[in-house]
């Protein structure tokens, strides 16, 4: 167990998420009565008389409890109690008013501290077969609420705290967005294989029942050029971006820009096809993100070199964007020092953080906010976008393995959890997954 010691500036990032959320500059300050949340000009304030020392823990054994917000004249935002995690025993009444302030009982920040910074996660050794965190191991899994963006439910109660507390104050309105996010680890199942993949392809669509694809290898490798072969059934990227723009959606496609591992993709992000590729993707207004070889994940100096490689042969293309970001390859994350390398590689966000073995919301958010590194303490100039369902997570059958009724159900779930909140629904679906 790792136990992060809460440096000041913590105080400081959560003004940062706070202010974002709700629209006004809020200061935080400890006091001896506990953590005070103020407002400049107004009197009173909302104070946390409660911090729980758990949150400091990487560890996922903590107690949780659910919380009725109805019960006490509070609306909740799905319609439900709300996990507690950290508590045993909740307060009676678990929010009060006393003169001119308004005390809550209860870790709210020290709790969105935990999950959006990752604490639960830092120094864990219990990980899967690719050096993952993966979501059976998470106190969100374990207590059964790794469905629900608990920190924003969270926030919707304190919200309400705010408003009656600072009479008037409108809190600022959020939208719901949808990200469709495409990680390219093969463009093409033909065109850029050696002899012995082309064969096992080969075999493997015959094995498959796919003649058509298999009868079609030899002749999309020999021409595979200037352009991915139209009869290649991984070039699917007209048709996702047809799809997306019906829907007034803009598709980001994250590229593979080295080769660390045999995992790795098998094409060249210099090769004209894939040069090709990418100017159709920004000429049709849609993004192009990074996807960092599959042994960069604790390796800063490779993910930045990929990095400027994705950058320099954009430019070269005279391919301009106002922000670059992109997700790991197999979701491979070690923290905090990947979220340190994506800001050392001077990308603008990352959305990496969705869990590869369960849907859902592994931050406990599903909107974008500041990274923070809670090791030396530092705001760190990175956005986290987090993942909230992968189409291999959903299918696989070494995870959650969905039929595709219930692949739509629990879609359309977590889609609409993320509505009801306004926040974002950021869904990733691979081009090579779409038969």
């Amino acid at each position: 167990m790792t136990e992060v010691f809460r440096h000041n500036s913590y105080l400081s990032w959560l003004e940062l998420v706070l202010t974002e959320r709700f629209g006004f500059d809020f200061c935080l300050l400890r006091t001896e009565r506990g953590l005070e949340l103020k407002l400049p000009g107004r009197n009173g304030c909302v104070i946390f008389d409660t911090e729980y020392d758990g949150f400091n823990r990487a560890m996922s054994d903590l107690p949780c409890c659910m919380w009725d917000a109805t019960g006490e004249g509070w609306i909740s935002a799905l319609g439900k109690p709300l996990p507690m995690p950290g508590v045993e025993n909740i307060p009676s009444p678990l929010i009060e008013k006393k003169d001119e302030d308004s005390i809550v009982h209860y870790d709210i920040l020290g709790l969105t501290y935990w999950m959006l910074a990752r604490i639960e996660e830092i120094g864990r050794t219990d990980l899967d077969a690719h050096q993952r965190f993966p979501a059976k191991n998470s106190h969100a899994f374990k207590f059964g609420y790794l469905n629900r963006p608990i920190i924003d439910e969270w926030l919707y109660i304190l919200g309400q705290v705010i408003q009656r507390q600072f009479l008037g104050l409108e809190l600022k309105s959020h939208y719901f967005q949808l990200y469709v996010s495409h990680d390219v680890d093969r463009p093409s199942r033909f065109g850029f294989a050696n002899i012995k993949n082309l064969s096992f392809r080969i075999v493997g669509d015959v094995v498959r029942g796919n003649l058509l694809s298999a009868l079609s290898g030899p002749w999309v490798r020999m021409n595979t050029g200037s352009q991915l072969h139209p009869w290649d059934r991984f070039n699917k990227f007209d048709w996702i971006m047809d799809v997306s723009e019906r829907y007034g959606l803009k598709s980001s496609f994250n590229f593979i820009c080295g080769n660390t591992s045999s995992l790795d993709a098998d094409y060249d992000l210099g090769h004209p096809a894939i040069r090709d590729l990418l100017r159709k993707i920004s000429s049709r207004g849609h993004e192009i993100g990074l996807h960092p070889s599959y042994n960069t994940f604790d390796n800063p100096n490779e993910l930045k070199r990929e990095a400027e490689v994705l950058k320099k042969v954009c430019a070269e293309e005279g391919i301009q964007q106002i922000r670059w970001g992109g997700r790991m390859h197999y979701l491979r994350w070690k923290h905090p020092d990947t979220l340190c390398s994506w800001a050392n590689a001077s990308m603008d966000y990352d959305s990496t953080l969705g869990y590869a073995d369960h849907a859902g919301f592994r931050t406990g958010s599903c909107f974008e906010y500041p990274a923070y590194d809670a090791i030396s303490g530092k705001i760190l100039p990175l956005r986290i976008r987090p993942l909230i369902a992968m189409e291999q997570t959903l299918f696989n059958s070494s995870y959650m393995g969905l039929g595709v009724n219930q692949t739509l159900g629990v879609l359309l779930d977590l889609k609409n959890k993320c509505r009801i909140l306004g926040g974002n629904f950021t869904l990733l679906w691979h081009n090579s997954e779409l038969d």
